[in-house]
């Protein structure tokens, strides 16, 4: 879902801009092709998925077994790591990213964990009958949660994809007011927790799950 050019006049680090970044989890190297010319920020590695797969790889939360997907997934680190700690991953952005998305995948899967994870399309809030409802145990994003309008097809997924018994794992940097009414969007359906803050990056980790409201009974 993050397929949204910044101007070039926008101040942004060098970091983002190289062909390619590199990084180490679950004992393994992970390369990862970046394209900020072709892409934008889809293209690129955001320190709110570093700080998701770092939460991950710490074990704050039971990876392996679990049937996890991963949402505006960009360059697929999390959904990489993910599939790296155990998970069967369903990793999913929209279709002009899924090629690029597809190779790093690829790339950065050991021949026996090539199975652990799919690269899917999904565009917010469409097409949500191919995903079947309430079936993952985990559903992740990272830096999903910063253009307005995006916000009642994403917060529509989560339900969708959501059972009582899935964790939500959002990562955000929370730049704008509007960021934080996303928040209270999901609290309408959500119990939301912020459960971890990196003040180096300035990346807040929420964990959200189903709540029955007496309209859903």
């Amino acid at each position: 879902m993050a397929l949204v050019p910044y101007n070039d006049s926008t101040a942004v680090l060098g970091k983002l801009r190289h062909p390619s970044a590199e990084f180490h989890f679950a004992n393994h190297t992970v390369r990862l092709a970046q394209d900020w010319n072709r892409l934008g920020v889809a293209a690129v590695v955001w320190d709110a998925a570093v700080v998701l797969c770092m939460y991950m790889e710490l074990g704050h939360i039971e990876l392996k077994g679990k049937t996890a997907i991963e949402l505006g997934a960009g360059t697929g680190l999390v959904g990489i790591v993910a599939a790296l700690l155990g998970a069967n991953v369903t990793v999913t952005d929209r279709a002009p990213a899924l090629d690029f998305l597809s190779a790093n995948v690829r790339d950065n899967l050991p021949p026996g964990l090539q199975g652990a994870a799919r690269v899917s399309e999904l565009t917010w809030g469409e097409g949500l009958e191919r995903y079947e409802g309430g079936a993952y145990d985990l559903v992740l994003g990272a830096d999903i949660v910063y253009l307005e309008e995006t916000f009642p097809a994403l917060l529509r997924t989560l339900e969708h994809l959501s059972s009582q018994r899935t964790v939500v794992l959002l990562a955000c940097r929370l730049r704008y007011e509007r960021d934080q009414r996303f928040l209270s969007l999901l609290r309408g359906s959500f119990a939301v927790q912020d459960i971890h803050y990196d003040a180096q990056r300035d990346v807040h980790l929420y964990r959200a799950t189903r709540v029955t409201r007496t309209r859903d009974l």
